[in-house]
């Protein structure tokens, strides 16, 4: 942090690492955040009796090791003697001086134990509580957590309609569903799935609301709208629009033209009036797209007026109420409630609505039940799973459960980053964490977030968690709110420039319900830098992606010959609005990193081997055959492509079409080939040639196989561009290619691909390899990637390109404060808004489904102002902002740009900028526009480069090159294998089985560090047991099988009741399992894997073997010290590569024998 100048918060700062309070802080970008976060921790360190007391929880593994890797790093300054520094490098100094005289006087050794500092993601605190009560979050055996479950969720949809061949109430739904929606069972499980995804946020309101209660917080929500445009229409206008729409209405009524709102309004004598009548005054006052009303007409009950006095007076009536509407334009919110109000829901719902509802409702509950069992079965779960397994480990505020009220004894201090991006399953499990905590208690809780930077709803973060928390605490705990006002990364200038643009851009009052957010300003600690402007605006008139990219590469490189030291990022909404930034960069020859950015299925070598795939799979698939013949390793020119496809020739006086023959056909068969040039016919038969052998081999090998070697043999690797100097990008394409492959591997079943749709699906979710020769002086991401980085010049392109739009749910459903309720009981009561998918076919939308459609959609322009600040405030030097939008014309003729849509981000900045776009638009009238439409095109002609294409098409007489020669290799003379052949006595085979089930369950005890672990549990998972042996490829029938489970069992129950197996298995400092190591030994290359490792309470470093021998003998210390001898060396060798890791600890090696209850020990 910088003292270039004073920091304005210094106050608060100090006030924030007061350990007997708890806190919510709001630190706006580049506040420094994370430094006061590691500042609290080391205070609290300093007055604990165990680091243990003290959690802190991040968002992300990146974010979690960060913090630890700076706490570390403050104790270890904190050794070195105090020197100047700015202030908050000697804060920090003092606090960790005062944690290491701690640390000595409480004998805690951090430094050597740091996993002691308990600082960890949600997702890992909610997994280690599942693991400490596997019973009550009932998980069991700990399952795999994915980041992505999309093909569980579809199979639990699927399931879930399958119900209906049933005969019981479920069915019935499930009939009613796909009634409803015109029996479109594939849009069912698509909208099942996206709503199994984001059960977190609507399961607990499928039960107990009934219709009378959905019925009231429809009529809450038209009576809160009521009063609040109510509100915002100023008392001084009151009486003269009452005359004004009195006057409109007896005009319309009088024409007979009663079908207008506007006549609801007549003889309104009070704006305490209906809904109706409401729609009717913002009928008069705006146009159809809520705009306010530029021009009155008879159609508004403005009639012209027939006599002179009659056009006088209606001259007079009109400019009364446009001058009512001049008054009221500067209120913004009173035009956009007014507009809503046209929108709002009915009071009640439907029959037919009910009953739909009902159905959904009732079916819902019942797929989360079927996705439960399929998590069972695959022993796989989401991240939603865990923080919902978590809650249940915990058990509810009436009656926690062992582990909640042990935790309530250990934990004294719970410490929360990135709190705006809490979901409501994270925010309940903070509410049961600190269940009881009450101010005072010495025990306290600090958040920190900023929730202008909440961007992550499609990850169910909602801001409204941390709005409410600030306003009311959480549980019991009132906490004090603090704000930082300091910049510390930005300069002046673009300090100056957000603090003046978001003021505008960001509601003005924060809401919970919509997640709308204040801004709240910074004060810059860097000076403004002179001689450049901070922020530049660069507009485009009318859509050219090619255009803007091309600007983009124009301020890299002055950018780089300005300041070459700088680092420069460019920042999109979406991925796809870099495709034509990529492309330019590489034409200028620009190096850039690039991570999760570039689809994977949008390259050329990628989509040529999906073609190829397509083309194995199914012969007739006549675009897959097509593409491949044009694709390059074939290369069949256009005209004899279309020769091909457009084949009539007549045989015998039959007429055969090309349309009537598969593709593959038509190259077995030369009789066709008549129409086409010498080339071709070259070429197709080459082609042939090689897929006949492998369309032959179908399914009798793998398909990855057959696609990869067809893909070799066609000569695919040589299409790389063969004459680039760029080898990067050649070795890039290649690596994209065996991406593919192993993706094609993972999926494939018995040589074929069970669901193409889903497997191009997958597809699309990955991504090309990254440039490994770029640096990261350039990079390129979206802007949701970008938040917590910062860059000294940041490129903001794009802004007038619009999201695409979201698909129905089959569900919508939202929770609002019922301020009534508030203000006559005092406490906060919510109500609940649900309304179900619109009808296939019923033409006119759902009023309930639509009014939520549009609250959604306040929720995502709110979330798009912030993401708009989350992409500002990564500058520290400067920034350039780009967007387009279209041209109109004036009454004048001259040219005017258009608002950008609604849900661009060059709408957000709309107010700010538009003075810009109006200039260019001027100087863009000011010239020759024909003169300008020519340049443009020569300028289009002589840029455009299908430079970017870096695929070439193989000359007719291309051979594919011959194999190298054979190698012979002989392995160096290593006379002793690491890990030796165990000799077993009795049946070899089964002791291997036998052995091998051991060591995985062995490894999962010490996983759950024995929580959980008995003698009874062991003998109630025979079948488990079974199943290993199984998978494991031995038969379970008869009496082997019966002595191989009972071992099993009494090798694990001996673990498990030894006092020896307790202490190797318990939690243990740096504990690990299955520890797969390689490194040189002796000048020998080794691979190994250490069945356990450890850190005693004194510092050595244990490695310990696990041996299921067994010995029917009587002398069993002479058996143990026989095998000690035979596995000492392959030991000795685990703590020789060990030391090479861990070189300061002594290394103590054991060989645990738990069927024996034996055990063997020696250093190294």
């Amino acid at each position: 942090m910088s003292d270039a100048l004073p920091i304005p918060d210094a106050r608060e700062r100090q006030r924030a690492l007061d350990p007997a309070q708890s806190f919510i802080v709001q630190a706006p970008a580049g506040s420094g955040k994370t430094g006061l976060l590691i500042q609290r921790y080391l205070r609290l360190l300093a007055c604990v009796d165990a680091p243990e007391e003290i959690i802190a929880v991040t968002f992300t593994r990146k974010a979690a090791a960060e913090m630890r890797e700076r706490v570390l790093a403050a104790l270890a300054a904190g050794k070195t003697p105090a020197g100047s520094g700015s202030a908050y490098e000697t804060l920090t100094k003092e606090l960790s001086a005062a944690v290491l005289q701690r640390d000595h006087e409480a004998g805690w050794h951090i430094a050597e134990n740091p996993v002691r500092l308990r600082i960890q993601t949600i997702d890992s605190l909610c997994a280690s509580l599942t693991r400490q009560m596997p019973m009550l979050s009932k998980f069991g055996a700990q399952p795999e957590t994915l980041d992505d479950a999309t093909d569980l969720y579809l199979e639990a949809a699927r399931a879930t309609i399958a119900q209906m061949e049933s005969n019981n109430a479920i069915a019935q739904d499930v009939e009613r569903l796909l009634e409803h929606l015109d029996n479109d069972q594939a849009r069912i499980e698509a909208l099942l799935t996206e709503m199994l995804a984001r059960r977190d946020h609507w399961l607990r309101h499928m039960h107990g609301k009934t219709r009378i209660e959905l019925e009231t917080a429809l009529k809450d929500t038209r009576q809160a709208t009521r009063e609040r445009i109510f509100e915002l229409f100023p008392a001084d206008t009151h009486n003269e629009l009452l005359e004004l729409v009195r006057y409109a209405a007896a005009n319309l009524s009088a024409n007979g033209k009663g079908t207008s709102s506007i006549t609801a309004c007549d003889g309104l004598t009070t704006l305490t009036c209906e809904v109706e009548q409401w729609c009717g005054i913002a009928e008069l006052l705006l146009k159809k797209d809520g705009d306010w009303r530029e021009r009155l007409s008879v159609t508004q009950g403005f009639p012209a007026g027939g006599t002179k006095l009659e056009k006088e007076e209606a001259r007079s009536w009109k400019n009364r109420l446009e001058t009512l509407i001049e008054m009221l334009s500067s209120n913004d919110a009173l035009r956009q409630t007014l507009h809503a109000i046209r929108q709002l829901p009915p009071p009640d719902y439907t029959d037919k609505q009910w009953e739909i509802l009902g159905a959904i409702t009732r079916l819902l509950p019942h797929a989360v039940a079927q996705l439960k069992i399929i998590f069972q079965l695959s022993g796989k779960v989401d991240f939603t799973e865990v923080a919902q397994g978590a809650l249940h480990a915990l058990g509810d505020s009436e009656s926690p459960t062992d582990l909640a009220l042990a935790l309530d004894y250990c934990i004294r201090h719970l410490l929360i980053d990135e709190f705006q991006d809490t979901s409501i399953s994270q925010f309940r499990l903070v509410e049961q964490l600190i269940a009881g905590w009450e101010t005072g208690d010495g025990r306290s809780l600090f958040v920190v977030g900023d929730p202008m930077q909440s961007i992550y709803r499609f990850r169910e973060a909602e801001v409204g968690l941390f709005l409410q928390t600030r306003r009311a605490g959480i549980g019991n705990l009132v906490l004090q709110p603090i704000t930082l006002s300091a910049n510390f990364r930005s300069q002046q200038g673009i300090v100056d420039w957000v603090n003046a643009t978001f003021a505008r851009v960001m509601p003005v009052h924060e809401d919970i319900t919509t997640g709308a957010v204040a801004y709240t300003p910074s004060v810059a600690t860097h000076a403004m830098v002179s001689g450049r402007c901070a922020v530049t605006v660069h507009p485009f008139l009318e859509k050219n992606h090619e255009a803007e990219a091309r600007r983009v590469t124009e301020i890299i490189v002055q950018s780089r010959q300005d300041n070459p030291e700088h680092s420069i990022a460019i920042l999109v909404r979406n991925r796809s609005h870099l495709r034509e930034i990529i492309v330019q960069l590489k034409v200028a020859g620009l190096c850039f990193r690039a991570i999760e950015i570039e689809a994977l299925h949008h390259k050329a070598v990628v989509l040529d081997l999906l073609v190829l795939t397509r083309a194995l799979i199914n012969l007739a698939d006549r675009i897959a055959w097509f593409a491949l013949l044009r694709a390059p390793w074939c290369g069949l020119t256009l005209k004899d492509f279309n020769a091909l496809r457009s084949v009539d020739q007549s045989e015998a006086g039959h007429s055969f079409i090309a349309d009537d023959w598969t593709v593959w056909e038509l190259l077995s068969n030369e009789s066709h080939w008549s129409v086409l040039s010498p080339d071709g016919i070259k070429r197709l038969r080459r082609i042939r040639e090689i897929l006949q052998l492998c369309i032959q081999n179908r399914c009798r090998q793998s398909l990855r196989m057959s696609v990869e070697t067809a893909w070799q043999a066609l000569g695919g690797p040589g299409c790389l561009n063969p004459v680039s100097h760029d080898k990067s990008r050649v070795a890039s394409d290649l690596n994209d290619a065996m991406i593919y492959l192993d993706y094609l591997e993972n999926y494939e079943v018995a040589g074929n691909i069970p669901d193409l749709e889903i497997f191009e699906k997958g597809l699309s979710k990955l991504y090309a390899s990254p440039d490994l020769d770029a640096d990261e002086m350039l990079q390129i991401m979206t802007i949701h990637k970008a938040k917590g980085l910062e860059f000294d010049t940041v490129i903001v392109p794009g802004l007038g390109r619009i999201p695409r739009s979201h698909d129905k749910q089959l569900l919508k459903w939202m929770e609002f404060s019922n301020n009534a309720s508030f203000a006559e009981t005092g406490t906060v009561t919510t109500d609940l808004l649900l309304a179900p998918i619109q009808e296939t076919g019923a033409g006119v939308d759902d009023v309930i489904y639509a009014w939520l459609e549009k609250l959604d959609r306040e929720k995502e322009n709110f979330e798009a102002d912030r993401l708009l600040y989350v992409a500002a405030t990564r500058a520290r030097k400067f920034l350039h902002l780009l967007g387009n939008v279209s041209l109109t014309e004036d009454d004048d003729g001259n040219l005017r740009p258009r608002q950008p849509a609604s849900n661009a981000l060059l709408r957000r900045l709309w107010p700010v900028v538009q003075p810009i776009y109006i200039d260019e638009a001027r100087k863009k009238g000011d010239r020759d526009k024909q003169s300008e439409s020519e340049e443009n095109k020569k300028s289009e002609i002589s840029d455009f480069q299908p430079g970017g294409q870096s695929i070439y098409r193989l000359t007719t007489d291309w051979l594919l090159p011959p194999a190298p020669g054979s190698m012979f290799w002989q392995q160096p003379g290593i006379t002793r294998e690491v890990q030796d052949e165990i000799e077993f006595s009795w049946v070899s085979e089964v002791a291997r089985h036998v052995g091998s089930v051991v060591h995985r369950w062995l490894q999962q005890i010490a996983e759950d560090e024995m929580r959980g672990w008995d003698v009874a549990r062991i003998q109630g998972m025979r079948d488990k047991f079974r199943q290993g042996l199984l998978m494991n490829g031995m038969s379970v029938h008869g009496k082997e099988g019966l002595l191989a489970v009972e071992r099993i069992i009494l090798t694990l129950s001996n673990a498990v009741r030894d006092e020896r197996g307790q202490w190797i298995l318990s939690k243990q400092p740096l504990a690990q399992n299955e520890l797969h190591m390689t490194g040189v030994v002796d000048d020998k290359p080794i691979s190994l894997v250490i069945d356990r490792t450890f850190c005693d309470a004194d510092g050595k470093r244990w490695i310990i073997d696990y041996k299921t021998s067994s010995h029917e003998g009587s002398d069993i210390e002479e058996f143990l010290d026989r095998e000690q001898l035979r596995y000492r060396e392959q030991l000795n060798r685990y703590a020789v590569l060990m030391r090479k890791i861990d070189e300061h600890r002594p290394v103590r090696l054991g060989i645990y024998f738990p069927l024996l209850n034996g055990w063997r020990e020696w250093n190294k």
